[in-house]
């Protein structure tokens, strides 16, 4: 009888064990723990440096093609190989990345890009054609900006406003669209302050925020660089102050 369990244990072990290694690593993968570690509240971007610096990764092996973004901009490579659910990936000589499927994560090895990185697939995915990203940004924006906020302080006071995980704003004034900023040239104009753009009619400002638990500030970015030079934000007068419910 206790044999008989023994080996029915074992079977069960290695049948696991060869799932994982002929998983399909197709789709879109993206990095919960920079998500996870964002929403725990601090500076946003530091929280994604700290466990990036990818973003999301897409995989399609019957292109036998490999891409992922770190917020700015995307890298494609090309799958050279492909065995016991380890894959290689070739970034045209300019550098290589090892993939592997272990249980329900992607895991990217450490390298000479950086540290090791552990991706899952997202519960709500972006479409396929949509923008390098958009499922981690989908992801982030329902975790990190979701539920209903109302306006403590500053226009509107006493509204409640909604941030969706498609980018779209409801009550916040003068607002119908957001987009934080990740990384890139938005990141290197607010230096070391999390940034925001907010739009109406796709006209929009950039907006320095702080978000601390349930309580986002948002202040007035106030350009300090020279008319010739790239911008320089720093933060100026607080224009909202919400607290989610």
């Amino acid at each position: 009888m206790r044999f008989a369990l023994a080996l029915s244990l074992l079977a069960a072990l290695l049948s696991g064990c060869a799932s994982n290694s002929n998983r399909n690593p197709d789709g879109i993968w993206i990095n919960q723990v920079a998500i996870d570690a964002a929403v725990k509240g601090g500076n946003l971007r530091q929280a994604l440096l700290a466990n990036g610096p990818n973003l999301e990764w897409r995989v399609d092996s019957k292109t036998g093609q490999a891409s992922f973004s770190n917020g700015f901009e995307q890298s494609e490579g090309k799958i050279t190989s492909a065995a016991d659910g380890k894959f290689h990936i070739d970034f045209y000589g300019n550098f290589f990345e090892d993939l592997t499927i272990k249980g329900d994560d992607l895991i990217q090895a450490a390298s000479e890009s950086g540290p090791e990185q552990r991706f899952q697939q997202p519960k709500d995915p972006s479409p396929a054609d949509a923008p390098p990203g958009s499922s981690f940004e989908k992801a982030l924006y329902g975790a990190y900006m979701g539920g209903k906020w109302k306006i403590v302080d500053g226009v509107g006071a006493g509204s409640i406003v909604q941030f969706h995980p498609d980018g779209s704003i409801d009550g916040l004034p003068g607002n119908d669209r957001y987009a934080l900023c990740l990384a890139g040239d938005c990141a290197a104009m607010s230096g070391e302050n999390d940034s925001l753009w907010l739009e109406k009619n796709k006209q929009g400002n950039a907006w320095i925020f702080y978000r601390k638990g349930d309580q986002l500030e948002i202040l007035q970015a106030v350009n300090q660089a020279q008319s010739d030079e790239m911008p320089d934000l720093h933060p100026g007068a607080r224009q909202w102050l919400l607290q989610r419910d």
